[in-house]
C-alpha cells in the first residue's frame, strides 16, 4: 500500500509542477507498479483496452468531422447572432450555446471552435472579450454534464457502475445534473465576470499575435481574384458542352483565365452531394451541370457566357481539394530566365500560374509570355499535396506557410449535413435501449462513417484530431485505480471518508466525496482524478448502505467543474492568454464558482438519485 500511494503521490507532484507532459509522467507511473510487482502486465495494459478509452478516441473523430465540416462553427454563428448588441442576451447566449456544443463536442474543441466567434461578437457589442471567453471555458465544461459523452469523467462512473453490477446510465441521465450545473454557473458568472474579468487591455482585441502567413482570403484580395471572378454553369444547349478548354481557346479569344471547373455529383442529395474539383487545363473536357470558374475582365466573362451560352450562378470559389499558395523563386530555380510556356510548370508540378508579385507590382495577365526572375513571388493553384510536394522536389523554389495546415482550416461545408445525420444516428443508437448496439460500438461506427464518408479529409487528418496525450494519460492511469484497489489504499481512503463522515449523515460523506475530488483535480486531470475517486465513492456508499449513483455523480461533477485554476483544465488554459487573464483571476471567479456548485449539488443530487 505504501509504495502504491508514494507513486501516485509523486505523479501527482509531477502533474502539479507541469514540466512533464502528462502522458508521459502516467506511463511511469505505470511502469514503477510493473517492476514492483504491484500490477502485472495483464492488469497493467487494461487501460489500452478499455472501452472508456476506445469510446474517446471514436468521439475526437466524431469532433473533429463535425468542426472539418463547418457544422459547428454554422450553427453556433446563426444562434449567437440572435443576441444582437445586448451584452446580457449576448452572455447568456454564449453560455447556453457553448453548453450545448460542449454535450457532443469535446471542451476543448468547443473552446477552439467558439473563442474566434466570440471576440468577433465581444468585438461588435463594444465589450471586452475577457468578460466573456473566461465564462466560454467554464460553460464548456458545464455541457459535458449534459450528455453521456460530455466528459470523460462521465465515461469512468459508467464503466465503474456496469463493473460492479450496477444499473448503467443512460445518454441522457446527466441532463437534469447539466441543465443545473448551467443554471449556477449563469447566475453566478453573470455578476462576477463583469466586477472581475477586465482582463489585460492589450489583449482585449482578440489578438493573439503577429499571424503566421497569409490566409487565402488575402491571397484573393491581393491578386484581385474576388474581384474579377465570374461563375457559369455549363447548360444542355451550351456551346461550351463537350468541348476541351483548349478547343474553346478561351485564353486568347477572351483574355479570361480558367480557375477551377467544379462538378457536382448528386445535387438533388443533400446527404449525399460530392464536389469533384478538377484543375483547368487544356484537356479539361466541359459538360452538363459544370461549374466554371473564369477570372479576368467582368465585360469579357460576360461576352464570354454570352458566345457560349453560359448560365451565371452565384457559386463561391471554394478550396476544398484545390487551393492557392505563393511561391518565391531563389537565384538557383530552373524557372528563372524562362517563360511560363518554357518552364512545363503545370506538366512537372500539376499547378497553374495564376499571378505573379515583382515587388510592389501584381501581374495577372499575359504570364504566358512573362520571363521569370529571381524573387519574383508566383501564386499558383492546384492540389493541396500537389502545392506541398513543390517544397520537397522542386530546387530554388521555396512555398510560403504551410499548404497542408491551410488545407485543414477549409471547411468542408457541402458536407455538413451528412456530419450531422452521422451524429444524430449516434446520438439515436446510445439513446435508444431497444437498438442493440453498445455505446463504444456506435461511436466507433459514427468515426469510421465521418471518415469513409469524406466528411473528414482523410484517415490522416483524422488521427490528428485525436488529442493522443489525453488518450495515453487514461489508459495508463486507469490501472492506477486497480492497484489501488489491490493494496488495500481505496479501502482505507473509503473506510476514513464513511467512518468520519459518514456516520455523521450521507450529506457529510457526499461533501467529503466531492471536495477530496474537487481538491485533487488542481493537481491531477480530470478524467484521471475520476478514475482514482470512483472505486473510493462506490466503497463508501456500500459502507454506509447507500446507493452509489449520487457518489459517483459527485465524483464526476467535482472533477469536471474545477475553475479555480488557469491548469486545472485544457479550456481554462486555452483563454488565459487570449484574456488577458492573471492566476488570481481564476481565484477571484472561479473558486467561488466552484464551492458554490459544490454546495448546491450536495442538495441536489440526493434529489436526483436518492440515497
Amino acid at each position: 500500500m505504501t509504495t502504491t500511494l508514494i507513486i501516485l503521490a509523486l505523479s501527482a507532484v509531477f502533474f502539479a509542477m507541469g514540466k512533464v507532459r502528462s502522458d508521459l509522467v502516467a506511463l511511469c507511473a505505470l511502469v514503477a507498479l510493473l517492476l514492483t510487482g504491484i500490477l502485472t502486465p495483464q492488469e497493467a495494459l487494461s487501460g489500452f483496452s478499455n472501452s472508456v478509452v476506445i469510446m474517446m478516441v471514436g468521439l475526437f473523430v466524431v469532433g473533429g468531422a463535425i468542426v472539418q465540416t463547418g457544422l459547428a462553427k454554422k450553427a453556433s454563428g446563426k444562434l449567437m447572432t440572435l443576441a444582437g448588441d445586448s451584452e446580457l442576451g449576448l452572455f447568456l447566449l454564449l453560455m447556453v450555446v457553448t453548453a450545448v456544443i460542449g454535450a457532443f463536442v469535446s471542451n476543448t474543441g468547443t473552446v477552439a471552435l467558439m473563442m474566434p466567434i466570440v471576440v468577433s461578437l465581444a468585438q461588435k457589442a463594444k465589450m471586452r472579450a475577457s468578460r466573456l471567453l473566461m465564462p466560454l471555458a467554464f460553460a464548456s465544461s458545464m455541457g459535458g454534464m449534459l450528455t453521456l459523452i460530455g466528459t470523460p469523467p462521465n465515461l469512468v462512473i459508467q464503466e465503474a457502475l456496469t463493473e460492479n453490477g450496477f444499473e448503467p446510465l443512460k445518454f441522457f441521465s446527466f441532463l437534469p445534473v447539466g441543465i443545473v450545473c448551467i443554471v449556477v454557473g449563469i447566475v453566478v458568472l453573470l455578476p462576477l465576470s463583469k466586477r472581475f474579468l477586465n482582463g489585460d487591455k492589450k489583449h482585449n482585441d482578440g489578438d493573439q499575435g503577429k499571424r503566421r502567413g497569409k490566409s487565402l482570403d488575402d491571397l484573393m484580395q491581393e491578386y484581385s481574384l474576388k474581384d474579377n471572378l465570374s461563375v457559369f454553369t455549363v447548360g444542355k444547349q451550351s456551346i461550351a458542352n463537350g468541348k476541351t478548354l483548349a478547343e474553346l481557346d478561351i485564353h486568347h479569344r477572351y483574355g479570361l483565365t480558367v480557375l477551377e471547373v467544379r462538378r457536382i455529383k448528386q445535387p438533388r442529395s443533400t446527404l449525399m452531394k460530392e464536389v469533384e474539383q478538377r484543375l483547368a487545363g487544356p484537356d479539361t473536357k466541359l459538360t452538363e451541370g459544370d461549374i466554371v470558374y473564369v477570372s479576368g475582365d467582368p465585360k469579357q466573362a460576360v461576352s464570354f457566357a454570352a458566345d457560349m451560352q453560359l448560365d451565371k450562378t452565384s457559386e463561391e470559389l471554394a478550396f476544398y481539394d484545390i487551393g492557392i499558395a505563393e511561391v518565391v523563386l531563389m537565384h538557383n530555380s530552373r524557372l528563372c530566365g524562362k517563360t511560363l510556356k518554357e518552364t512545363g510548370l503545370r506538366r512537372l508540378y500539376n499547378v497553374n500560374a495564376l499571378g505573379v508579385r515583382r515587388g510592389d507590382s501584381y501581374i495577372t495577365e499575359g504570364l504566358a509570355d512573362m520571363k521569370f526572375r529571381q524573387g519574383d513571388i508566383i501564386l499558383i493553384q492546384g492540389k493541396w499535396k500537389n502545392i506541398s510536394r513543390i517544397a520537397d522536389v522542386a530546387d530554388g523554389i521555396v512555398v510560403m506557410g504551410q499548404p497542408l495546415e491551410e488545407a485543414s482550416r477549409v471547411t468542408l461545408d457541402y458536407k455538413a449535413p451528412l456530419a450531422a445525420a452521422i451524429m444524430l444516428l449516434m446520438i439515436m443508437t446510445m439513446v435508444f435501449d431497444f437498438i442493440p448496439v453498445a455505446p463504444v460500438t456506435a461511436v466507433m461506427m459514427a468515426g469510421l462513417l465521418m471518415v469513409i464518408t469524406g466528411c473528414i479529409r482523410s484517415v490522416e487528418a483524422a488521427y490528428k484530431t485525436i488529442n493522443w496525450e489525453s488518450i495515453v494519460l487514461i489508459a495508463a492511469m486507469l490501472p492506477m485505480s486497480v492497484a489501488l484497489e489491490k493494496t488495500g489504499a481505496s479501502a482505507m481512503v473509503a473506510s476514513l471518508l464513511a467512518d468520519n463522515l459518514g456516520q455523521a449523515s450521507p450529506y457529510a460523506l457526499l461533501a467529503g466525496i466531492y471536495f477530496t475530488t474537487s481538491l485533487l483535480t488542481m493537481f491531477i486531470s480530470n478524467t484521471a482524478t475520476a478514475v482514482l475517486m470512483s472505486p473510493i465513492a462506490l466503497t463508501s456508499a456500500a459502507a454506509i448502505g447507500v446507493s452509489p449513483y449520487p457518489m459517483l455523480f459527485a465524483v464526476t461533477l467535482g472533477a469536471s467543474m474545477c475553475f479555480a485554476s488557469p491548469f486545472s483544465t485544457p479550456p481554462n488554459a486555452l483563454v488565459m492568454q487570449a484574456g488577458g487573464y492573471s492566476f488570481m483571476d481564476y481565484i477571484k471567479v472561479g473558486l467561488p464558482l466552484q464551492i458554490i456548485m459544490g454546495l448546491v449539488m450536495i442538495f441536489v443530487l440526493p434529489l436526483i438519485f436518492p440515497f
